[in-house]
Parts: C-alpha cells; sequence; structure tokens
C-alpha cells in the first residue's frame, strides 16, 4: 500500500533515455527509419505520439498505403517501393487479406517488436528540446498513460512527426504554405483562389446489420448537406473509409495550430452526411446500414515542410531530373487539393501525372541548419508542389529507410548527415538501402561490393521466350489492349497473335516505345499496321522492330469492338499487358490533357487490370522475343525497367538450380537472393481485396547448399528478400541454390548479393 502524506509540490517521475538514434513520429515513415537503423546495430528510441504506430495507416485514421504505383491507375511500371514498406505490404496481403485496419496495426507492432535495438514509446509526446551549437541535445517528452516524462539523448535525431515539432522546437527552417510560383518556377503554384494548405479528412464505415436501423443525428451535425456541399451528388452507400477521401476541409486555416477546430467541422460534416444518406430518402439501399466506425482523428495531409540543402520542386517530378544523390523514388501525380474543401466549388483535387517515376535526392532528408536532425515523412524538403506528390505514405516510408540507414553511416564514420553526400559516403549508403531490397534509382544494385560477381555462374535452364500460350480465353477490343515485350537490338522479329473477328474488317496495330527507356508511357509511334481480317478466328502476324537501346516495345491493338484477342494464363516476369485509358480513383480519364503554361506533359494513360482480370496477349515468335539469362543475377536494378532484369528458369524445368564456383574460395557472412513480388501490382493496406495472397512469382522454398552441405532450408517464403547467414569461419569455394515456385509458375531471380 502507497500512502503519500501532505508534502511539498512533488516531480513527475523521469526516465532518461540514451540512443544513438532518436526518431521523433511512429508513423509509417518514423516507424520505417526506426527499423532500418535498428537493424544495423544503432541504439534506437522511436516516440510516438498515439496508442499505435502507423499514422494516418493506423485503425485511428484508416487511410491505404500508396506511392508511385498510385492504385496502378498511372505509367509507372513495376514502381511499387521496395525495402520495409514492401516487407509489410506483402505480410498485410496474407494475413489481412480483407484489409482490416486493426490487423495491420498489430503487424507494424510485430515488425517493431522484432527489433531488439528499439525501444518505443508510444502516447508519449515531445513538448521540448535542447539544442546547442546547432545540434539537438536531448529532447524532453510526457507519457499521459504512464505519466512518466522521459529525457531522451542521442547522437542523431529525425522529425518523423507530420507537424514538425522537433523541426519547430529545435530551431531548423521550415516552410508552411505555398511559394509563388515564380520562385522555383512553378506554373503549379497555385493562387489564394485555390489556397496554400491541403486539409484534413475524416472517414467513417458502414455495416449492413441485416434489417432496418434508424438513425438519430447529433445536434452538431451539419444541416441542409444538399446546400452546403456542392458534391453532395457524388455520395454513394457502396463507399465508406478512405474512399471518402475528398470530405476534407481546413485548408484555410492553421492546420496546426486549429487542428481542434477543423476536427470539430469534420465531424459536423461527417455525421450531417450520414444523417443526409439515411434520413432524406434519396438512399433507399442504405436502410440496413449502421454507423460502425467514425474517426476521432483526421487524417493531416500538409503543415511544415523543413527546408534541407536541396528543396525538391515541380521540374524535379514532372522533367524526372536526375540528381547524383538521389536515393529514393517518387510516383505519385502531384496532387494538390482546394483549400476550401467540401465547402468549395472545385473538384476535390487536381491531379497531374509525370511519365514516370522521379528520384528524391538525399540532400532534401536533413536540416539545412541543424547538423544532426535528420527530417522525412511530411517533413521532406519541398515545396508546396513538389510536396503534392511526395506526402504520399509508401513515399514517405522509402524515405525514412533512407534516413535511418544514412543514420548509421553518420555513427559509422563520425560524420553529419550532410557529409553522407560526399561520393564515397553516398556510394556506400546507395550500396546499403540496395542490399536490403530498397530501390535506389538509376543505380546497379548488383554491381557494387558484391562477391556474387567474382564466381562462374551456371544455371541448369534459362527461359527462351518464344510466345505465351492461348489459354486464357478472349478479350474484345472495347478499348485498346497493348502487350509489353521486352524490345530487342540484335535482331528483327515476329510475332503471330491469335485473333476472332465478328465480321470482316481492319485491325490496326501500332508499336510504340518510350522517349526515355525506363519509362513506360507509350507516346512515341514507330509504325502502324492495317491488318485486314476475315470473319472467325484466325492469326495475325505483327512485325516487331529491331530498337536502338534496351527498352519496352509496346504492341498495341487499337479498339474494334468487333474483334477479340487471344490471352494467355502464362506469368512470366517482366511481362505486362495494359490498356489504353484512365482508372475512376486517379486519372478519370484516358488522356492527361495539360492546359498550356501549367508545365506538366499530355500523354495517354495505358494501365494494367488487376488479376485475375489481367492478362498477357497469346503470342508465338519466330524467334526468342527475349533470354532470360543468369548474366541478370549479378548485374542491373532489382526490378523490371528498361527490360525484365531477371533469371527465369525455363518452364519445363523440373528442378531449378544455380550453382556458384569461386576459382579463389572466398569468405562471407551473408546471401541475399532478390525476388519477383510483382512491382507492378499496388497492395493497398485497407479496403482493397488481392487476388493473391502470396505474390504468384515468387520464390517459395528451396535450399542453399555451401561446398557441397545444406545450411538453409527455404519454406512458404512470402518475403520480397531471401536473407541467409553464411558460414563465417568456412572458405566458399561452390554455393548451389535449389529452387521452387509453389504456385506453378517459372521460377524466377532477381539478383543475387553475397557480402
Amino acid at each position: 500500500m502507497i500512502v503519500a502524506d501532505a508534502s511539498a509540490p512533488r516531480e513527475l517521475k523521469t526516465v532518461h533515455v540514451a540512443a544513438d538514434f532518436v526518431v521523433v513520429g511512429g508513423g509509417l515513415s518514423g516507424t520505417c527509419a526506426a527499423i532500418a537503423a535498428a537493424r544495423a546495430g544503432l541504439k534506437v528510441a522511436l516516440v510516438q505520439d498515439r496508442p499505435v504506430l502507423g499514422g494516418n495507416a493506423s485503425s485511428e485514421v484508416r487511410l491505404w498505403i500508396l506511392g508511385a504505383t498510385s492504385h496502378g491507375g498511372n505509367n509507372n511500371r513495376w514502381a511499387r517501393e521496395g525495402g520495409i514498406i514492401n516487407e509489410l505490404l506483402l505480410e498485410n496481403q496474407f494475413r489481412n487479406p480483407g484489409g482490416n485496419p486493426v490487423i495491420f496495426d498489430s503487424l507494424v507492432q510485430d515488425w517493431v517488436g522484432r527489433e531488439k535495438n528499439l525501444t518505443l514509446m508510444v502516447n508519449t509526446q515531445v513538448f521540448h528540446a535542447v539544442t546547442e551549437a546547432n545540434r539537438v541535445r536531448e529532447i524532453h517528452a510526457f507519457n499521459s498513460q504512464n505519466s512518466t516524462m522521459y529525457r531522451l539523448t542521442g547522437d542523431f535525431f529525425a522529425d518523423s512527426s507530420g507537424d514538425g515539432i522537433l523541426v519547430h522546437l529545435s530551431g531548423a527552417a521550415y516552410r508552411m504554405g505555398a511559394e509563388k510560383a515564380e520562385e522555383f518556377d512553378e506554373p503549379m503554384a497555385p493562387g489564394n483562389n485555390y489556397g496554400e494548405l491541403l486539409g484534413h479528412s475524416m472517414y467513417f464505415y458502414t455495416k449492413d446489420v441485416g434489417h432496418p436501423v434508424d438513425y438519430v443525428a447529433p445536434d452538431f451535425a451539419l444541416k441542409d448537406v444538399p446546400s452546403l456541399i456542392p458534391r453532395y451528388r457524388r455520395f454513394r452507400t457502396t463507399e465508406q473509409g478512405c474512399s471518402l477521401w475528398w470530405i476534407e476541409w481546413g485548408g484555410r486555416l492553421d492546420t496546426i495550430h486549429q487542428s481542434e477546430e477543423i476536427k470539430g467541422e469534420l465531424q459536423k460534416i461527417v455525421y450531417g452526411v450520414w444523417n443526409y444518406i439515411k434520413n432524406s430518402g434519396e438512399f433507399p439501399d442504405a436502410a440496413n446500414l449502421a454507423l460502425e466506425w467514425v474517426g476521432t482523428i483526421p487524417g493531416k495531409r500538409e503543415s511544415r515542410r523543413a527546408e534541407g540543402d536541396y528543396i525538391l520542386r515541380q521540374k524535379d517530378i514532372i522533367e524526372q531530373i536526375e540528381h547524383d544523390d538521389d536515393v529514393c523514388h517518387g510516383g505519385w501525380s502531384i496532387d494538390l487539393h482546394p483549400a476550401d474543401g467540401v465547402y468549395g466549388d472545385e473538384e476535390g483535387c487536381n491531379q497531374y501525372h509525370a511519365k514516370g517515376v522521379y528520384g528524391i535526392p538525399f540532400r532534401s532528408m536533413y536540416s539545412r541548419n541543424i547538423d544532426n536532425l535528420f527530417t522525412n515523412g511530411r517533413l521532406l524538403s519541398a515545396s508546396h508542389v513538389a510536396f503534392g506528390s511526395t506526402r504520399v505514405m509508401a513515399t514517405s516510408s522509402t524515405v525514412g529507410q533512407a534516413i535511418g540507414t544514412a543514420a548509421v553511416l553518420c555513427v559509422r564514420h563520425h560524420c553529419r548527415p550532410r557529409d553522407i553526400t560526399k561520393p564515397l559516403l553516398m556510394a556506400e549508403l546507395k550500396r546499403t538501402l540496395s542490399a536490403a531490397g530498397h530501390y535506389v534509382p538509376h543505380y546497379d544494385a548488383l554491381a557494387d561490393g558484391n562477391k556474387a560477381c567474382e564466381a562462374e555462374i551456371s544455371v541448369s535452364s534459362a527461359l527462351s521466350l518464344t510466345g505465351l500460350a492461348h489459354d486464357g480465353g478472349w478479350k474484345r477490343l472495347t478499348v485498346s489492349y497493348a502487350q509489353l515485350l521486352p524490345g530487342r537490338t540484335d535482331r528483327d522479329n515476329v510475332i503471330h497473335v491469335p485473333v476472332k473477328a465478328e465480321t470482316a474488317t481492319t485491325l490496326t496495330v501500332e508499336l510504340r516505345i518510350s522517349e526515355k527507356p525506363e519509362n513506360h508511357t507509350p507516346e512515341v509511334r514507330l509504325t502502324a499496321i492495317d491488318l485486314p481480317l476475315v470473319t472467325g478466328e484466325q492469326t495475325v502476324a505483327v512485325p516487331l522492330p529491331r530498337l536502338d537501346r534496351e527498352q519496352y516495345l509496346f504492341v498495341c491493338f487499337g479498339e474494334n469492338p468487333a474483334v477479340e484477342i487471344g490471352l494467355s494464363s502464362e506469368q512470366v516476369t517482366g511481362l505486362l499487358a495494359v490498356k489504353k485509358g484512365g482508372l475512376d480513383k486517379v486519372s478519370t480519364t484516358a488522356r492527361q490533357e495539360a492546359p498550356d503554361g501549367l508545365g506538366v506533359h499530355s500523354f495517354d494513360f495505358w494501365v494494367p487490370e488487376r488479376r485475375p482480370n489481367g492478362r498477357n496477349i497469346a503470342f508465338a515468335a519466330d524467334a526468342p522475343v527475349h533470354v532470360f539469362s543468369a548474366d541478370n543475377l549479378v548485374s542491373g536494378p532489382l526490378r523490371p525497367i528498361a527490360a525484365p532484369n531477371a533469371w527465369v528458369a525455363d518452364r519445363t524445368d523440373a528442378a531449378p538450380t544455380v550453382d556458384l564456383g569461386f576459382a579463389k574460395p572466398v569468405k562471407a557472412a551473408r546471401l541475399s537472393l532478390y525476388l519477383d513480388c510483382d512491382y507492378d501490382h499496388p497492395l493497398e493496406s485497407v479496403q482493397y481485396r488481392h487476388h493473391d495472397r502470396v505474390m504468384p512469382l515468387l520464390v517459395h522454398g528451396g535450399a542453399v547448399s555451401v561446398n557441397g552441405r545444406v545450411i538453409a532450408e527455404i519454406a512458404d517464403n512470402r518475403s520480397p528478400v531471401i536473407t541467409v547467414d553464411l558460414p563465417e569461419d568456412e572458405e566458399i569455394s561452390s554455393l548451389t541454390l535449389r529452387l521452387a515456385n509453389a504456385q506453378g509458375h517459372p521460377v524466377a531471380l532477381l539478383g543475387i548479393r553475397i557480402e
């Protein structure tokens, strides 16, 4: 029993936490930063002011996780983010096929809990920072649940808090609002009529309870929804959660200090909208629906943005400008929202896409004036316009992994974040990130520091692709449909494609490529062929041109509703079919028409259909269209870009095997295998149901042998990277991989690293 007698005023219990790296903010960007640093051996403290991790992706807000793939609705092929966020999304796909945000909470908690070097503090709010000589020395935080004060000291700090509490308290330079168009030559910079800040959103979930249920609105609920919300006709009883992202407000207010006021207005809107749906008589299909959940914390879009040594801007995104220190990639549209939100007459957003993904430079990931402060998430050093693209969670998560990895190098080399931009340290950062499965743009992920490059590699077989079987039915050409094929630079070729015509007609086939070989926007037409068809099934011959560089060729079959084209159920790494047209959730139209003077491009969208609907076009070729050779195992990026970049075993290979022989035996600590986890497929964390719980082209099982002795068995794999510890006390003369695909597809491997 504790009896506390009357006394002088008491102090709270105070705990000192010392770490190498202190991360403020437990959204996905901060979580990925903390995990990356802890995995590499740093002592990490992660401070989160909410009871769960995940930020806007958590069950408190329930926003889906997206990035460069943009729901699959843009031309960014094979663009899903790699590294830690990819691990989380692939595991969520397996554990949580229904897209339950509560299950995702538990998954993120699992990933953090695995790291023994990581100390997590939830419900803990940072309120004070001590900054001396342009360095953060310590921060103070309070946990309201255990009534404890924390004093956290560290060598390096990261502000991943969204609103930039540590940026503000430390004295770091930051911006809030929109720049004038002249500052960075940004024609998309908004004027006062559109507004300088993006507002908050609040979501709700409904449930069909199987019988009619009444709803009585609270007194504060918004009245007269049709008059006050111009977009009220967009309401559908079938939509809930973040599908209602456009229930947004607050862009005219201070999105930090007036956040509670914004929340209160959003609550009025949500309960008023639901009252309108239930009681207006306009939605009879809502009779059995009950209001199951309403967010109590709004999802924030924008507040402070830190200033780094470089401020990302519109041209970096639209023109895909390369920087020597690009360590992450983005690809979401420049997605700006009118500040008046649901009360305005404007559409809910104004999205403009680039023709492909863009790089994000490391110089945008640390403070320009606080020497030991990293900034990530919504605090990335970017203009308001560029922030419209970088702000999404999957992109922010990769920035988190980059700064967590950079913090390791700073501790190891006793240097500042700014020093990482020096060539040798930047090369080490890129190599370390790539080794972890993180995608670094314009970088050969396997050539640097990889002992597998010293080996003589032999494989049991290699797929020489001469066609895809016509076993997937037919697709009517109500819109144009195209097959992406790896272009050959050494010869011409001809493919033969099955088609079926209802009547005699002409089928137009166009051969297209992208201006930039790494892009997948087919804006360059090489040639067009008019093929006369007779009634019934037949085969058409399409000549394929020789290309002068490695990149994808689009074989585009023009819209003709009288014609069906043969499809294949076969799935092969780096092969994909796309249809001409937009996606309702993203582009809404088949073409991006850019207004004059806006600084963006006009182009057509060619987007994939999701499995099980999306299938390749069947064909037979006179010569191989591509050979998936073993050379790809030790060179190139770890995903398809301008080519598949993969070794694939032949379909008939019953025991796919890779042998590495070392003329001079080597010692190594780790083997990493990089797998095809279908980087083209968006893996929204909530609401969507994905066709595959485990990606079909992954290596699912096998074994690793060193010097003829099995050292590891692989079973039931669903991870994008398989890592095996090697016997460090033994010189390796030979290493053998025996690999298997459990879903009946050819075994594929994007790369091997030994270090």
